[in-house]
């Protein structure tokens, strides 16, 4: 395992990054990156094995929505180089180095270290790992190995594969693979849903067979869900961001769902109504780190599927004001109120790191819609409209570096004991 930490033939190229905070940061302010891409694109005629330059296109290219061609220029990327340093530093120093497994994909395809650390005193490392493409003998000098893989079915096989090796790593190992691999929709539904205090409802692969005949009448709901019944939510396999996700009230809804997508396997769970009495949804971003929750955010809308961009959060004052109120007063209240549910999450997940997308049911219940590792958790909101975000999100960047730091000296702490040992003995 030695020759794992021969930084030898690793080092990143000179040539920086921009990166993933700052270009998300300006497609937030509704800068306009297309000249960028041009600009970068112009670059590559002359350099065409710049692999940053590459890497920063197909970011460029994914946020525009050119998702195709984006990850042409990430794959054209990882061919020249696997590692990647990404711009964390605030001033060169580097108080801890830690080095993140990634995988090719979109910007849901992994943990979003980068927001986390960005203008920190952390350097990180970014290797990214396929099945074609796996893990170098030789890797950078690092404190702390974060798994960032996400999960999917694509991923699955590189998650396999890094089992193994995170076993036997000789440094500390963030977020285990084989946790990672409980995450896909329908385990990650097994393992919470009888927990006490969580509501999440049964969620099961069905082939478009299966839903086709519901639909037709050949077949009922119950088939699938047992004692679930309309209304029901089906989503394609591996969708993210409420892609193709819709909520079915009867038969005839799922037919004319069907005729709209050719897509062969579909997630299928059945609604849970999570309107408060003033008839808004409420759906929180949290985040637990070393088993402690954080909110990241607090979507309120008239409509069921809230996505926070499309909440009106940014129009309205009153809804703005009462994330704020939430955010001060988490602790009291939300997390105080789902403690033991909290804990029952961590525990059973058992992951270092993990984002939840939940909501409360009418009567008090978590309610669990996700448990991700790649959901996007930043500070870009604009300061003018939410001022209250910034120190709540420096909360839990802070939390994430002392995760970080703990799990350094943890390590640290265990070889000094066993040197100890050696040498009484």
């Amino acid at each position: 395992m030695n020759a794992i930490l021969d930084s030898a033939n690793m080092t990143p190229a000179p040539d920086t990054l921009i990166g993933l905070r700052h270009l998300l940061r300006a497609a937030h302010q509704n800068e306009d990156l297309r000249p960028l891409g041009a600009e970068l694109i112009n670059h590559l005629q002359s350099r065409p094995d710049d692999a940053n330059a590459l890497m920063d296109l197909s970011l460029v290219l994914q946020l525009i929505g050119d998702h195709a061609l984006a990850m042409t220029m990430q794959a054209e990327a990882l061919q020249a180089r696997q590692l990647y340093h990404l711009p964390t530093l605030r001033n060169g120093e580097a108080r801890l180095r830690v080095l993140a497994i990634m995988v090719s994909g979109d910007l849901m395809a992994n943990t979003p270290l980068e927001c986390l650390l960005g203008n920190s005193d952390v350097a990180l490392d970014a290797l990214y790992v396929t099945p074609e493409n796996p893990l170098p003998q030789a890797v950078p000098e690092h404190d702390v190995l974060f798994i960032a893989v996400g999960e999917s079915d694509r991923t699955q096989p590189v998650l396999e594969h890094l089992r193994a090796l995170a076993a036997i790593w000789p440094r500390p190992v963030l977020n285990q693979p084989d946790r990672l691999q409980q995450l896909s929709r329908d385990r990650a539904a097994a393992l919470l849903a009888s927990a006490p205090g969580v509501c999440m409802p049964p969620t099961l692969r069905v082939d478009r067979q299966v839903l086709a005949s519901i639909a037709s009448g050949q077949a009922a709901i119950s088939s699938v869900l047992g004692e679930g019944a309309f209304p029901i939510i089906v989503r394609p396999l591996g969708s993210h961001a409420g892609k193709g996700l819709e909520k079915i009230g009867d038969a005839a809804e799922l037919a004319g769902y069907l005729a709209q997508t050719d897509e062969p396997a579909f997630y299928v769970s059945y609604f849970i109504d999570y309107r408060n009495d003033d008839g808004q949804f409420r759906k929180y971003r949290l985040v637990l780190i070393e088993g402690r929750a954080y909110v990241c955010h607090v979507g309120i809308s008239e409509h069921w599927m809230i996505h926070y961009l499309n909440a009106g959060m940014a129009e309205s004052a009153a809804k703005r004001d009462e994330e704020a109120a939430i955010m001060r007063d988490f602790d009291g209240t939300f997390a105080l109120r789902h403690k033991d549910a909290l804990a029952l999450i961590q525990e059973r997940l058992g992951l270092d790191y993990v984002g939840l997308d939940c909501a409360e049911t009418p009567d008090g219940a978590l309610l669990v819609f996700e448990a991700d590792t790649a959901m996007v958790v930043h500070d870009i909101d604009p300061v003018d409209l939410f001022p209250y975000k910034q120190p709540q999100m420096h909360k839990i960047f802070a939390a994430f570096r002392t995760m970080l730091i703990n799990a350094s000296q943890a390590h640290a702490d265990r070889v000094d004991a066993h040197d100890a040992a050696a040498i009484d003995g």
